[in-house]
């Protein structure tokens, strides 16, 4: 072959190498454009289409007896798509919205920072402002076609017909980046339950987004729905809850804990249904919507008294007198005692070594007479009994034994009510004290937590939920705030009993006890004559006053409610807890309040009870 046919065949090749690598590169520009980058899509669609969401109504919330608790209200978002935006007079945009010239600023620099805005693109709608006064939308609304690349995005606003069970309904707040991140159905500007209801209910109540497909002409002007609309999607409604709150019941909880820090918890024991969940102090759910949130929530956020902070779930104490009906049912199933079984009590327990003091009563005495005057010695002689008892084997096998049934009562991890940021509180176990004390401790170490002091901690649900299961001779449903979700039933571990392993019988002189302490006990500020109150008081010792602790049932026979109130820096449970508890029972039984307590009610109201807080910058 000549060397001039060599040349000729290497140009050739050369050159369908080199067009083949310029094909293959335009092919991979053309895929990665018009598949991996949306942006041309984004762009191409935008020339021909506006695509609007269409927001769903959010469910609303009714009470236990069909009260409106929360609805919606019709708002306004701006909306603007960045390509589309021309010069326009932004002094006369500002006034329209009511906002500076600085805020429209940073609000524009916001939008187009990836950092700040996930997923940016300049050719789909962004929020540039949200929930627009009535005012404002109707001043934009006139002058809008002077704003190229704006347009007003119809939304609601939540509205709420009392001022209270802030708490229990929590509040919604635009979606952060997380929210985006972890959900592909938040969009920045969209909105999403925080707290409370609105958050733990969130996926029922927001419902489904609708979509608008609008046709452009060549100069980006609407002509009207796209194929006359047979591609829109309508929204659907999120939907309605009925809770089992009784809305009048829960604002006299609160008239009653005015200037008080704590909380009053009341359940249904036959069903878990909570019917009134006050913590104090509480706020206004209607200050946390529109435009007034941001100052409003920084206001609440800095109040040294925490009212942002559900006490009722994520506050843990020490359980005081309140736990010995749980000890009593622990030395029972295991036979470490029997109602019959009696103790002495010398004003403490053992008089003079610095251990638990008592209250004089009657020595010695039985259980029934132990819970009903709250006898300190009673419940740490059973403990001593039971940490030593041969058939265990261990100190450290009785020890764990004991905080398994405790476990099995609802200590110790999250009941699973429907609310977010419930705390587990803390039941210790033999590790825990094998580590502290290096594998040396005894029955005296560790005698504090007989009597609901020392390392054991719940939050007031588990106590009043305590109350529940021995109301109910042995078990308890989940808690929980709502009764009812539309077309929807319940999970079911609010409708399934949850059993503690302890005999039923094993209840009754616990019943009893309790019911002593009302006729003739600590509890008899909570004596009614026509309704046979159960009670315990709890006096639980902190680095200030004491807490002022009472939970309870009635009626004896027939349960209808559970009850805990607790007041912190209330001093002893009979001072302030057991009249609170008289008062909230009365109201919730018998509807109203009898004329002969009213100075109660009066007194209580007026009373304020805070302690001393260092104010934060």
């Amino acid at each position: 072959m000549s060397t001039n046919n060599i040349n000729t065949n290497s140009r050739r090749s050369f050159l369908v190498t080199f067009i083949c690598i310029v094909v293959v590169i335009y092919i991979i520009q053309l895929f990665r454009l018009q598949v991996l980058n949306s942006d041309y899509k984004d762009w191409a669609d935008s020339n021909a289409f506006l695509n609007r969401t269409q927001y769903p109504s959010r469910g609303v919330m009714y009470d236990r007896n069909g009260n409106l608790l929360v609805y919606n209200q019709p708002a306004y978002d701006v909306m603007v798509v960045m390509r589309e935006t021309r010069a326009f007079d932004t002094l006369a945009f500002c006034k329209a919205v009511n906002i500076r010239i600085e805020d429209f600023r940073k609000k524009s620099a916001s939008i187009k920072d990836p950092k700040l805005n996930p997923g940016y693109s300049s050719y789909t709608p962004q929020t540039f402002i949200t929930q627009l006064g009535n005012k404002e939308y109707g001043i934009l609304q006139e002058s809008i076609y002077k704003f190229p690349g704006f347009y007003i995005q119809n939304r609601t606003v939540r509205e709420y017909g009392y001022p209270n069970a802030a708490h229990v309904l929590g509040y919604i707040a635009e979606a952060d980046k997380d929210n985006i991140a972890e959900d592909p159905y938040y969009k920045r500007g969209d909105y999403i339950g925080k707290t409370g209801v609105e958050r733990s209910y969130e996926k029922y109540l927001r419902g489904e987004k609708g979509i608008e497909i609008l046709l452009r002409d060549a100069h980006g002007r609407i002509k009207g729905k796209y194929e006359d609309g047979i591609y829109d999607r309508t929204p659907l409604s999120g939907k309605d809850l009925t809770l089992a709150i009784d809305i009048d019941l829960q604002a006299y909880g609160e008239e009653l804990m005015r200037n008080k820090l704590g909380t009053i918890i009341m359940i249904e024991p036959k069903t878990g249904e909570i019917l009134c969940m006050v913590s104090s102090p509480t706020y206004d759910p209607s200050s946390l919507v529109g435009r007034q949130f941001g100052n409003a929530f920084l206001e609440l956020a800095r109040d040294p008294y925490t009212p942002l902070i559900n006490r009722a779930l994520n506050g843990t104490y020490p359980p005081g007198s309140t736990f010995k009906t749980a000890q009593g049912l622990t030395f029972l199933q295991e036979n470490i005692i029997q109602p019959s079984t009696a103790y002495s009590c010398a004003h403490g327990w053992p008089a003079g070594n610095g251990h638990p003091a008592c209250h004089g009563h009657a020595s010695p005495l039985a259980l029934v007479s132990a819970v009903g005057t709250s006898c300190n010695s009673y419940f740490c002689w059973g403990l001593k009994a039971m940490l030593e008892n041969k058939k265990y084997g261990s100190i450290q096998v009785a020890m764990d034994k004991w905080r398994d049934h405790m476990v099995s009562q609802g200590f110790g991890y999250p009941l699973g009510v429907d609310l977010p940021g419930e705390k587990r509180g803390m039941i210790p176990n033999s590790t825990y004290y094998d580590k502290v004390y290096k594998g040396r401790w005894n029955p005296f170490t560790v005698i504090s937590i007989a009597i609901g002091q020392g390392e054991v901690s719940l939050s007031p649900i588990q106590i009043c939920n305590l109350s529940a299961t021995i109301a109910n001779r042995g078990y308890f449903y989940t808690p929980h705030v709502v009764k009812k979700i539309k077309d929807t039933p319940l999970d079911s571990i609010y409708t399934y009993p949850r059993k503690t392993g302890i005999s039923s019988e094993n209840y009754e002189p616990i019943a009893e006890g309790m019911r002593l302490a009302v006729t003739s006990g600590t509890c008899r500020g909570a004596n009614l004559p026509d309704i046979a109150v159960c009670g315990k008081t709890g006096t639980a010792q902190n680095s200030g006053k004491d807490h002022s602790i009472f939970m309870g049932f009635a009626p004896f026979e027939d349960p209808k409610v559970a009850i805990v109130v607790f007041v912190e820096n209330g001093g002893f449970g009979a001072t302030y807890a057991v009249p609170t508890g008289r008062l909230m029972i009365e109201k919730y039984l018998n509807r109203e309040i009898p004329e002969r307590d009213k100075w109660i009610e009066n007194n209580l109201k007026n009373t304020t009870i805070l302690r001393s807080v260092i104010q934060k910058n």
